[in-house]
């Protein structure tokens, strides 16, 4: 193996705790001669007495897993750092300060082929792991820190945003600022006893990649703190994630409420897959309280799946209400905050039991990832992990890191968004040409007194009618410069569509306006570009038409 030149140290105060690192064969005699002050290493599982450094193994403190990023690996290349290895731990402490550095180098040295598999997990979870340590001199400060798993010092969802599950206690050790990327389908055990011990519950790690992933975990931690929920599971995008959470959670023969405003892909499951095992439906009005109190007394509901708001019209539930309704009945209520965000709207604080999301959506907010989450309870999220890791859908930890990254900005990008999509949405209600707009932001809007008390600010989609026919607002949509024609929402790029021909083409007009989808219907995704260059872009386009 090559050298790593800048061995580093990783201690803590509760827990005796270090890793080290294989070093070049070209150094063994010189450094087993002249060991670098306050250098050990510590004992690894062979007693061969050779003298050197060449096959030092990496070993990390307790509840942390060393990953070294595509990028870090691709720079230390020519100096043989290629291989991600990560450590094992106890919650016991151990005194090795007694281990001597000779005899520490000589037991190492005939193991140049042993890693120690990555793990996770709390101390008490930990306690049949092997408590033996490596001790390197100076380096990286773990003891110093505050306990960063507590974010009450923070005060606000931004800076929760760029620091949970990374500041706050990343379960990936490193010394870089940013989430490095673990890309790996499968993690390796030191020995059968430790698989015996991570079977048996006595010890926790990663296994397979299909069922968990650091640098996922990483952006669920993230997640979480934004909407204060006990767990979150990432999927691999968001309409895999509510088909999951309704199969995990709606038993055979069940029944669910739902609403009439909705994304149509959700739609099409509801009304057509889930009679395939039996589960039937009742679908509400977003505000018709009444149809939801008969739905729950004539049916035993498993679920109450809605958006809030919803897609394309925004109408909003009043989710205190609706909890207090379905918890009443035993039944599970689910809002899907995709089109709100964590920012704008904390619908689990409000009393649901679940939120979901399209992370490709705001969440990512680049355009440029797909992946979707469910967060809430750990009971029912880990009801639902478990149907998930039967049926796959899992998340690639690149778009994880995107989706890490894209986090960072959310607060920025929707205060932006909120921002533009309000006053565009009082300028295309003025305006001659617009028959009529869809926003929670205007007092015009059903919901917008409810829409007030459970957001904080009211999201950057405008939806709104061309005064003219489909071929006009065609028209109108050709003549704007700045948007991209495209489905989806929520990035930094603003785009534009006509859901008649993007979403229900398929379908004739009668059918379309069933779902209450007309021809000159425009869904308005407002990006972070300048305010005053979109609204010029409108105005221009409109006068086109």
């Amino acid at each position: 193996m090559g050298v790593y030149t800048c061995p580093r140290v990783f201690t803590s105060s509760s827990s005796s705790s270090t890793y080290c690192c294989r070093h070049h064969p070209d150094l063994a005699t010189r450094a087993a001669v002249n060991p670098r002050p306050g250098f050990a290493a510590g004992r690894v599982d062979s007693p061969a007495p050779f003298h050197g450094l060449s096959s030092l193994i990496l070993r990390f403190p307790p509840n942390f897993v060393r990953q070294l990023s595509t990028k870090a690996r691709r720079n230390c290349s020519n100096i043989g750092v290629a291989q991600i290895v990560a450590a094992s731990w106890s919650n016991k402490d151990s005194d090795l300060s007694a281990v001597p550095a000779a005899s520490a180098v000589d037991a190492a040295a005939t193991a140049a082929d042993l890693v120690v598999p990555a793990q996770i997990g709390t101390e008490d979870d930990l306690a049949a792991v092997d408590a033996e340590y490596a001790v390197f001199g100076n380096g990286v400060q773990l003891g110093g820190l505050p306990d960063l798993k507590d974010a009450s010092f923070l005060s606000s969802d931004g800076s929760i945003a760029i620091h949970a599950g990374e500041r706050l206690g990343r379960g990936i050790v490193t010394d870089a600022i940013t989430t490095p990327v673990v890309n790996t389908s499968a993690y390796f055990f030191k020995k059968t006893a430790d698989l015996l011990d991570f079977k048996e519950k006595r010890a926790t790690s990663f296994e397979y990649g299909r069922y968990g992933n650091p640098t996922t975990v990483v952006l669920e931690e993230k997640i979480s703190a934004l909407e204060g929920a006990e767990s979150t599971l990432l999927l691999a995008s968001g309409m895999c994630a509510s088909t999951v959470l309704l199969m995990a959670l709606v038993p055979a023969g069940g029944h669910i409420v739902t609403t009439t405003d909705c994304y149509r892909k959700t739609r099409i499951f509801i009304e057509t897959i889930l009679p395939k095992m039996g589960i039937t439906a009742t679908i509400i009005d977003p505000a018709d309280v009444g149809a939801l109190e008969t739905a729950l007394n004539e049916n035993k509901v498993s679920l109450f799946f809605t958006e809030s708001p919803t897609n394309p019209f925004l109408r909003c539930v009043d989710i205190n209400l609706v909890s207090d309704l379905c918890h009443s009945k035993g039944a599970v209520v689910c809002i899907n905050g995709t089109f709100a965000t964590p920012i704008n709207q904390k619908a689990l604080a409000l009393g649901a039991d679940l939120v979901v999301h399209s992370a490709t959506k705001y969440l990512a907010g680049h355009n440029d990832v797909l992946a979707g989450c469910i967060s809430g309870s750990m009971k029912l999220v880990s009801e639902i992990r478990i149907l998930h890791h039967i049926l796959g859908g899992a998340l690639n930890p690149n778009a994880a890191y995107l989706i890490i990254r894209g986090m960072k900005t959310l607060h920025i990008r929707i205060q932006q968004q909120n921002s533009t999509a309000l006053r565009m949405a009082k300028i295309l209600e003025a305006h001659p040409k617009v028959a009529h707009v869809y926003y929670p932001g205007l007092p015009s809007h059903p919901e917008h007194e409810l829409a007030k008390r459970q957001m904080t600010g009211f999201g950057g989609v405008v939806s709104f009618e061309i005064d003219g026919d489909l071929k006009r607002t065609i028209k109108f949509i050709d003549a704007l410069k700045i948007p991209y024609i495209a489905p989806s929402f929520g990035g930094c790029e603003s785009i534009v569509d006509q859901p008649a021909i993007m979403s229900y083409w398929d379908l004739s007009q009668s059918d379309r306006l069933k779902y209450g989808i007309k021809d000159n219907l425009v869904r308005f995704s407002f990006g972070i570009e300048d305010f005053n260059d979109l609204k010029a872009d409108i105005l221009q386009a409109l006068e086109k038409i």
